[in-house]
C-alpha cells in the first residue's frame, strides 16, 4: 500500500479518482501534516507555507516521491531528495498560459503608458494624448529560457507580429547559445527572463548585461529576483539608460516597503502573481498529480520529473 500525504484543501478534486493501492492521508493545517509527515512515501503538500513543507520533509524518512505544483523548485530540499533518493516532480508547463498572459499584459502596460491612463481615471481627468505609444509589432525581443512558459510567451509575442529570438541552453536553428546571448543584447527593445533559478543563473544579469542593452530598452523578469543584480538595475534606471522594468519576481520577497524599486515610475511590479492568476491552478496540478500517481503505482517514469543536478 503506497501511503500518500496530500493536502486536504485537493480532496474535492481527488477523492474516488486515486488509483488502487493508495492510501491518501489528507492533512488540515501545519500541525496535523507534521503529525501524518513521518508515513508518507509520496507528498503533495502545496499550499502550505514553504518553511513548513521543508519542515515536514525533513520528517519524512521513508518518501520516495515529492510532488510540487510550482516550476521553480530551489525552495526545495534538494541536496536531501538526492541523499535520500526522493524522486521530485514539478509543475512545469501549469502555470504557462497565466505566466505568457503576465507577460503580455506587463508588455502592453509599458509600452501603452496604461499606469497613467488607469491614474487618469482615478483623477476623473479625460487625457487627449496617450501615454505610451510603442507597439509590439516589430518589436525586438529576446526570450531567455525556452522551457514550457518561455516558448508560449514566445509563440504569444509572435501574433502581436513582434521580432521573437530565443536563447536557451541547447538552442535550436534560429535560437541563441549560453555564450552567444550576451553579444547581442544590444538588438532588442525587450529582455525577457524565464530561466530556472539555479547556481548557474544567480547575478547573471548584472551591471554588464544592463550596459550592453539597447538604449530604452525594458526587461521584463518572470524567472527569480536572485537571476538579476537589483542595485545594478536602480542603476541602470536611474541613469536613463533602461527604459523600464516589469518585474514579477524580487529579492527578497515581500519586497520591503522602503525599496527603491517601488518608487521608480518605470518599475512595475506584480508581487509574484502570475503563476497563480489563474481559476484552474489547482485542477491542473491534480490532473497532474493523479497522472504521476498512476505512473508511480505502475512503476513507470514520471512526467515532469526534476533533474536534481541541475535544479529544473
Amino acid at each position: 500500500m503506497t501511503v500518500a500525504l496530500i493536502n486536504a484543501s485537493s480532496r474535492p478534486l481527488l477523492e474516488g479518482k486515486l488509483p488502487e493501492g493508495v492510501e491518501p492521508l489528507w492533512f488540515e493545517g501545519a500541525d496535523q501534516l507534521m503529525a501524518l509527515a513521518p508515513q508518507a512515501e509520496v507528498a503533495w503538500l502545496d499550499m502550505i507555507a514553504p518553511p513548513r513543507a521543508k519542515e515536514a520533509i525533513a520528517l519524512m524518512a521513508g518518501l520516495k516521491w515529492y510532488c510540487a505544483m510550482s516550476s521553480g523548485v530551489d525552495w526545495l530540499p534538494l541536496d536531501l531528495f538526492r541523499e535520500r533518493g526522493v524522486r521530485l516532480t514539478n509543475g512545469a508547463g501549469i502555470h504557462a498560459q497565466s505566466v505568457s498572459e503576465y507577460a503580455l499584459m506587463g508588455m502592453l502596460t509599458m509600452a501603452k503608458g496604461w499606469r497613467k491612463v488607469v491614474r487618469a481615471q482615478d483623477r476623473h481627468e479625460w487625457l487627449t494624448e496617450p501615454p505610451g505609444k510603442r507597439e509590439l509589432l516589430d518589436a525586438e525581443v529576446l526570450v531567455i529560457g525556452a522551457g514550457e512558459i518561455g516558448a508560449k510567451i514566445a509563440q504569444m509575442l509572435d501574433v502581436f507580429g513582434a521580432k521573437v529570438t530565443v536563447a536557451r541552453r541547447s538552442p535550436g536553428k534560429g535560437e541563441l547559445g549560453q555564450g552567444e546571448w550576451q553579444g547581442a543584447l544590444g538588438r532588442f527593445d525587450w529582455v525577457v527572463l524565464i530561466v530556472p533559478s539555479t547556481s548557474q543563473t544567480t547575478g547573471m544579469f548584472g551591471a554588464a548585461q544592463f550596459a550592453a542593452m539597447k538604449p530604452g530598452a525594458v526587461l521584463v523578469n518572470f524567472a527569480r529576483g536572485t537571476v538579476i543584480d537589483q542595485d545594478a538595475l536602480l542603476t541602470a534606471i536611474d541613469s536613463g539608460h533602461l527604459g523600464g522594468a516589469f518585474l514579477d519576481v524580487t529579492t527578497p520577497e515581500p519586497l520591503p516597503s522602503d525599496h527603491p524599486l517601488w518608487s521608480r515610475e518605470n518599475v512595475h511590479i506584480s508581487m509574484h502573481l502570475s503563476g497563480r492568476a489563474q481559476e484552474g491552478l489547482l485542477r491542473r496540478g491534480a490532473a497532474r498529480f493523479l497522472d504521476n500517481l498512476g505512473r508511480y503505482q505502475r512503476a513507470e517514469p514520471l512526467a515532469h520529473q526534476v533533474d536534481l543536478s541541475h535544479g529544473y
